[in-house]
């Protein structure tokens, strides 16, 4: 009889739990005819899921703090050990007289081979896998049951856990099995995980122990003393004349797995090591659509209207590219000359499997987006007229994209190992993962979660051509607004465009999850951002706008745009000279600037958490960073982490080494090419992404919620160097996209932690992706600027417009060249806000003492950093952002979640995924299809045109700025 084949996701087949582990629970014997049989009757009942206890849990992955935390030692894991026999075990042919009791047993601990992998990759040939202390095989052939043999209880000790009976004597015979490379004892983990163990001992202890010490070990695996040799006890005690038969409960013994159920969902906790990862085949999948997406990206970013390329549609892409490489490519194994190590290879080693693809994510996730840097190359050539070339922007770039994977890199101790850091965007990208290469898998019941990503991606491709294209007013759904369109306060209140969105409603997913998928985020977490966002911008913006405070009621509410003294967009070319300096007089004569209600919140807000987020990792997290400086344990080690020990880790110095020459590169970006920021300017820049990585990547790896330090950025160098834009711009580079890199790198490795990706392999893609695609990149810039005639011009006539640019450089005057203290020093308008610093710094004091009093206190949800940073993407973000996907996330993260936890923990990250992917896909084809050609074909409808005869689209302001302007 055939073993079930191996799906390419390294698992037996299962369709509806890839993170599940559990053998059938038919007994799975190696031995025809067995001598010892475990009689403990024990039966799952499939429906009934073990991760219902967190049903309940609405408050799923809370972070362990320090303030609840106490000193703890994690010894080496260990099982319950229980006695061979009873001191009243009667004699019997062949067993010792005296009562044993030296000998223990050891029962194995709770990991299951599935894939029965003893040796070098074979698609027959089973072997151990990686497990928490012991490696246990598992027998090729799955066997029918066989009939227990009729008890001979004639000891009479019911009262006995372990009871030993003997059985009917049967002829005794060596081992099976062991010719086949499956090794001893190869049904033990199957057996015992069905609570029917039949082990087939006989008197081959020499042999067996000749075997043992012959065996392969797999390096990296940790053991458990006595976990292996125990079997040896019982071989002590075997004899050939007759069988034992032990009862014992097993239920004590369960799967190890995460402690969180959302992991659970997402994540299998098996591993096969010897997948195949860095393949032909993954470089040029990887590379291919990296480079071409980064590529159109770069072009994408300088249009307005344009989608863009995201890391989940290259995921679908690669799929059937790899599938196509994987069937098209000879299977031929070569092997190298001694000289290069005599090693083996082959273009084609197997299928398509999801290490590969998990490294084709990574290598788009780092290098696809359009690096932050290209808007200060684009303003200094643009703007200031200050063409630097080519090698200029690919220099800066190459510093500003992998300094912050250096730092990453020494993060890895306290952001990736620890099972609390749950980076929840990667349970989505894990979920499609799974889901796409357990496509063949058989259902236990009901839908299988491909057939499920498939239709609800499908649905939500053709859904969107309805709000994003036939009619709009399904994303802009502001129908209150519809009603009384000339109404200044109810336009401010339920409007979408530029109000506070209290309506909640919106059908576009794009609205929806403009923050992040509601579907992601835990629902402690949604519930104190939404909190967050009541109390800022529902309660005190309306209080701050409706009194006048800082003249906020003669612009709208909720805009990104920023205004002069007589309501109209501020105009900076007003205030500088013909060589673009700074220019007093007319600044005067002119007029201050002026900040709308979200910008003045959203200022006062980046105050208080620059602050906050410092104390509060200091007071909450500070014993766990100490310790991983200290290479202390953090956490106690959860099934992943033990998994991962296969693998050789990357050296510390490797990571050194990619920060100290990318840092080097940033010195030599500022001094070959005489940008006016002096080497200490940037070791300035370096400081900042070094202190806010490790706070910003808690928060981050807990929430979904990105830390923003824009402010800071901005601020900082506009201070230290007053009317140098230059310089400024690319301190704010540097500082931005290294923070935000480096939380990129951190995510990606763990994915990489999650899918059982060898450390070193993560490390290589990372690096080489985003090496080569800075030059692709650079060089699509570069050939835009060359062939394209009036890029970057109001009127290009492909809607080439650089529209991030143009807000990168009003900031760059603002703060670089009229600088901050003529906005927030003293005497200013907006110098009250500068005290937020203060109050950030106390902020999180009380929560920590009151969590420290009780522990057990509704305080130790509370988050102060989340709750402001959650409101941090306004603007753009209007309210209508945050209203409907609270919405969202308390339907899926609360309802469903409590209610039909089976059916969330199956298909809630798929239908999250599948959301996004179809929605992408439309858009894509819409802008291409629809509104790229010629123009664009614009539909002129009621529902295409309501939402824009509103005061909420036009921006309502409550009062009009006279004519000689604010005084």
């Amino acid at each position: 009889m055939a073993g079930r084949p191996r799906s390419s996701a390294g698992r037996p087949y299962t369709a509806d739990r890839p993170s599940s582990a559990r053998p059938s629970t038919s007994g799975a014997y190696f031995d025809r005819d067995p001598q010892y049989t475990f009689s403990q009757e024990y039966t799952i009942d499939e429906d009934e899921e073990d991760d219902e206890s967190d049903a309940e849990d609405v408050f799923a992955f809370g972070p362990p703090s320090t303030a609840q935390q106490q000193p703890e030692q994690f010894p080496p894991a260990q099982y319950a050990e229980v006695p061979f026999a009873s001191p009243g075990f009667a004699d019997s042919p062949g067993f010792r007289t005296t009562p044993i009791a030296t000998p223990l047993v050891t029962f194995p601990p709770p990991t299951f081979d599935l894939h029965g992998k003893a040796g070098p990759y074979s698609p027959t040939v089973p072997g151990p896998i990686p497990g928490p202390s012991t490696i246990h095989s598992r027998h090729p052939y799955p066997m029918s049951p066989v009939e227990t043999p009729p008890s001979t209880d004639s000891h009479g000790h019911d009262d006995d856990p372990y009871r030993l009976r003997r059985l009917s004597q049967t002829p005794t015979s060596p081992l099976t099995g062991v010719s086949q490379g499956t090794g001893k004892f190869s049904g033990i983990s199957s057996a015992l995980s069905s609570r029917g163990a039949h082990i087939s001992l006989s008197n081959v202890k020499e042999k067996y122990r000749e075997s043992l010490a012959s065996k392969p070990k797999l390096k990296g695996i940790p053991s458990t003393p006595g976990s292996i040799m125990s079997y040896g006890s019982m071989l002590d005690a075997d004899s050939q004349e007759g069988s034992i038969k032990m009862d014992y409960d097993f239920d004590e013994h369960e799967e190890e797995d995460s402690p969180y159920a959302e992991v659970r969902a997402s994540v299998s906790n098996i591993d096969d090591p010897d997948m195949p990862v860095l393949t032909l085949r993954m470089w040029i999948v990887g590379l291919g659509v990296t480079f071409v997406s980064a590529a159109a990206n770069v072009f994408f970013y300088m249009r307005q209207p344009a989608p863009s390329i995201t890391s989940t549609l290259l995921v679908i892409i690669a799929h059937p590219l790899g599938k196509l490489f994987a069937y098209w490519l000879p299977i031929t194994t070569h092997r190298l000359p001694r000289w290069l190590g005599g090693g083996e290879w082959s273009l084609n080693p197997g299928p398509w499997n999801i290490k590969e693809h998990a490294l084709v994510y990574m290598m788009a996730n780092v290098a696809t987006g359009a690096p932050y840097a290209i808007q200060a190359t684009i303003s200094i050539d643009v703007n200031y007229g200050q063409n630097l070339g080519y090698w200029f922007n690919t220099v800066l770039i190459l510093a500003t994209q992998l300094t912050g994977f250096g730092l990453a890199g020494l993060c890895k101790r306290l952001l990736v190992y620890p099972a609390s850091m749950v980076w929840p965007q990667n349970l989505i990208v894990c979920t499609l993962l799974n889901t796409l290469h357990a496509e063949e898998d058989e259902p236990r019941g009901g839908i299988s979660r491909f057939r499920y990503l498939v239709y609800v991606g499908a649905a939500a491709f053709f859904f969107y051509f309805l709000p994003g294209y036939l009619f709009t007013a399904l994303s802009t759904f502001s129908w209150i607004c519809w009603i009384k369109p000339d109404d200044v306060r109810i336009n401010q209140v339920f409007g979408i465009s530029s109000g506070m969105g209290a309506s909640f409603l919106t059908f576009d997913w794009t609205e929806i999850s403009w923050i992040t998928s509601p579907l992601m985020v835990p629902w402690w977490a949604q519930v104190q951002v939404f909190t967050g966002f009541v109390f800022f911008y529902w309660i005190i913006t309306p209080a701050l706008y409706y009194t006048n405070t800082w003249s906020l009621a003669y612009f709208p509410m909720y805009t990104a745009q920023l205004f002069d003294k007589f309501g109209n967009d501020y105009n900076v070319s007003m205030v500088l000279t013909g060589d673009q300096k700074f220019n007093a007089t007319a600044y005067n004569e002119y007029s201050p600037l002026y900040l709308p209600a979200a910008y003045a919140m959203a200022y006062l807000m980046a105050f208080t958490l620059a602050t906050c987020v410092i104390v509060h990792t200091v007071l909450f997290h500070g014993r766990a960073i100490l310790n991983g400086f200290k290479k202390i344990q953090v956490e106690k080690e959860d099934i992943h982490a033990k998994l991962m020990k296969a693998y050789p880790e990357v050296p510390i110095w490797w990571y050194l080494l990619v920060l100290v020459v990318f840092f080097s590169l940033a010195v030599v970006s500022v001094e070959v090419w005489h940008t006016g920021a002096p080497v200490w300017f940037m070791l300035l820049a370096l400081l900042i992404p070094a202190v806010y990585l490790i706070p910003s990547g808690y928060v981050f790896s807990i929430t979904g919620q990105v830390i923003s330090i824009n402010i800071i950025a901005q601020i900082i160098p506009g201070t230290i160097l007053t009317g140098q834009p230059i310089p400024n711009m690319i301190f704010k580079s540097y500082t931005l996209q290294t923070l935000t890199e480096g939380t990129r790198f951190v995510q990606d490795m763990k994915l990489g932690h999650y899918v059982k990706v060898p450390p070193r392999a993560t490390f290589l893609v990372q690096l080489t992706s985003t090496f080569l695609v800075a030059f692709i990149q650079c060089g699509m810039q570069q050939w835009i600027f060359d062939k394209v005639p009036d890029i970057c011009s109001q009127y290009q006539k492909y809607d080439l417009t650089c529209p991030h640019n143009e807000v990168f450089y009003e900031a760059s005057v603002l703060w670089g060249v009229i600088g901050p203290h003529r906005q927030f020093g003293s005497g200013s308008l907006y110098h009250p806000e500068l005290y937020a610093l203060i109050v950030g710094a106390i902020l999180p004091i009380p929560f920590w003492l009151w969590q420290r009093q009780y522990p057990n206190s509704w305080a130790r949800y509370v988050n102060t950093p989340l709750i402001l940073n959650g409101v941090s993407n306004i603007p753009p973000a209007t309210g209508i952002n945050y209203s409907s996907w609270f919405l969202v996330g308390f339907i899926f993260q609360y309802v469903l979640r409590r209610r039909y936890f089976p059916w969330w923990s199956k298909f809630n990250y798929v239908t999250s995924a599948a959301l996004d992917s179809g929605t992408v896909i439309s858009l894509l084809v819409i802008f291409f299809a629809l509104e790229f050609p010629n123009g664009g074909h614009y539909l002129s409808w009621w529902g295409n045109d309501v939402w824009k005869r509103t005061l909420d689209y036009t921006g309502a302001t409550l009062k009009i700025p006279p004519p000689t302007g604010i005084s």
